[in-house]
């Protein structure tokens, strides 16, 4: 326990580095021109079927279908009586989202011109659909996974949860609603949070 403790402290430790690393890049204006390559390469790939999928994986990880899905998960977890799990879930989510709000006011980047669909009215930098559904969907394989389940399954189940975390960064970017940037320093926002989180609650449980 006290080396998994360990872990996810060395992990948020070096996400909050790379998340500081790509801050400074951004607001130095040293990102520019990885976030115009990407941006132009991924836009070039762009069709009206994909665009279409992209504009749904992206509502995988907006406020609204988060919120509703999120009360079911933690009044699920309550009624079980797994109060804890659903104590770390709710930190997990509602800190992601309060950091994000906090951070895109802290930085205050614009938005970039917007390739499809309407252009968003706050700011850029951390993108909140890379931050917040990182830790929601992260948080949320780690209640489901049972200590007993077989590796492989575990394994799928993290498999799922990074994959659809990663399509939705990627929806950010393929929409124009976000540089990749934007994407990246979400990730690496929603990783230290979440580490951190995860070290308070073995801590607590190892302490109750």
């Amino acid at each position: 326990m006290k080396n998994r403790n360990s872990g996810d402290v060395v992990v948020a430790l070096m996400a909050l580095v790379l998340f500081a690393a790509l801050a400074f890049a951004v607001m130095q204006g040293k990102a520019a021109a990885f976030d115009t390559a990407v941006r132009n390469a991924v836009h070039a790939s762009s069709f009206p079927a994909l665009t279409y999928a992209m504009r749904g994986i992206t509502d995988l990880g907006e406020a609204v279908f988060l919120v509703v899905l999120g009360v079911m998960v933690a009044w699920r977890l309550v009624s079980l009586g797994r109060r804890r799990q659903a104590v770390f879930f709710a930190i997990a989510v509602l800190g992601a989202e309060v950091i994000d709000q906090a951070l895109k006011l802290l930085f205050q980047r614009p938005r970039p011109d917007v390739f499809f669909g309407p252009q968003p009215l706050n700011y850029s930098f951390p993108s909140g659909h890379a931050l917040v559904s990182c830790c929601f969907y992260l948080a949320l394989a780690e209640i489901l996974i049972d200590d007993q389940w077989p590796r492989a399954r575990k394994l799928a189940v993290w498999t799922l949860a990074v994959l659809l975390t990663c399509l939705i960064g990627l929806s950010r970017v393929y929409l124009g609603v976000h540089y990749p940037t934007d994407v990246l320093g979400g990730y690496a926002a929603a990783i230290a949070w979440l580490s951190i989180v995860r070290t308070g609650h073995m801590v607590r449980r190892r302490t109750v």
